[in-house]
């Protein structure tokens, strides 16, 4: 039986506390109550998709636990997708029979085709779809919400572990500082994912900007999901090491350059003057980063460790 311990260093127990399990149940609320709409209108279930991905922004960073188990993140976006695998399957779900769509066989899918993209894809289509889209749009969202509560359940489990570092019983976390290296690394990897991808894929280059490449661009979220990841961030900086005043310094410089931007689909970044804009965020973002690892890791006593995102 595993022993929980009293209370771990201050750190790791306000990620837990503060930011990880409250997030996890944020999204899993926004993910019932997008299932609660019973309607197919887009325009009704458009206002409530975008508060679960805004839900979801909010711990999207946090690739450990439960997120790594089933590929349960990935089925609740999949990003970037340059092979376009999830209208692939969409459209072959689509074309299908309605009576197979049923949770099980959902969970059966490609992570390509379920989540926030699969529904963002259905809300907002390009063209025309394939079919009706309704029983699809049904049974991803049901999906998506089977997932919300297993993950925020989950962290019950995984944040015990997490406490109990070091303590007998707990073969994940042998030592304390391994619970704390593991959720600092998530830190300065949600950073690099933020600045290489969600600004780097629609940067493109000065000569070929890319904002159609942008993460939520269908839905207009291209700019909001960059702003939310970065202060979902600053507030596992925070709970990790509240007094790092350079770390908090470097994210409130970021953050405040992403909401002067006023550009919710980065659509502008066409524009010589609006595409460096964006350039510059991205470098504040890696300063933060590097002030992170610089200045949080030391005061922690941990360096980065591996993420599951490494080598994607």
């Amino acid at each position: 039986m595993l022993l929980l311990a009293p209370p771990a260093a201050a750190d790791t127990a306000a990620v837990v506390a503060d930011h990880a399990r409250p997030g996890y149940q944020a999204f899993d609320d926004a993910a019932a109550r997008l299932a609660d709409v019973e309607s197919c209108d887009a325009e009704k279930l458009r206002p409530v998709f975008q508060a679960a991905y805004d839900a979801w922004m909010g711990v999207e960073h946090l690739h450990l636990g439960p997120a790594e188990e089933d590929g349960r993140a990935l089925a609740i976006l999949f990003w970037p997708d340059p092979k376009g695998l999830g209208a692939k399957a969409q459209t072959a779900l689509l074309t299908g029979d309605p009576a197979a769509l049923t949770l099980d066989g959902m969970a059966q899918q490609s992570v390509a085709a379920r989540g926030l993209s699969g529904l963002e894809r259905l809300l907002y289509p390009a063209k025309p779809l394939a079919a009706d889209p309704c029983p699809l749009i049904q049974i991803t969202i049901d999906d998506m919400a089977r997932q919300a509560e297993i993950l925020s359940a989950g962290w019950d489990t995984f944040g015990d572990l997490l406490l109990s570092a070091g303590q007998p019983g707990n073969t994940r976390f042998l030592k304390p500082h391994e619970a704390t290296q593991a959720l600092f690394t998530q830190l300065a990897t949600g950073l690099e994912f933020v600045a290489d991808r969600r600004i780097g894929r629609p940067l493109g280059t000065f000569d070929k900007p890319r904002p159609d490449l942008a993460e939520g661009h269908a839905s207009g979220r291209a700019l909001a999901n960059i702003t939310l990841s970065l202060q979902a961030l600053r507030g596992l900086a925070v709970s990790l090491s509240p007094k790092s005043a350079k770390t908090l310094a470097a994210f409130d410089h970021a953050i405040q350059l992403a909401q002067e931007l006023n550009d919710p689909n980065l659509d502008a970044i066409t524009d010589p003057q609006a595409w460096l804009k964006l350039q510059i965020l991205q470098q504040a973002v890696r300063a933060t980063r590097d002030a992170a690892i610089a200045e949080i890791g030391p005061a922690l006593g941990v360096e980065l460790g591996f993420n599951s995102q490494d080598g994607d």
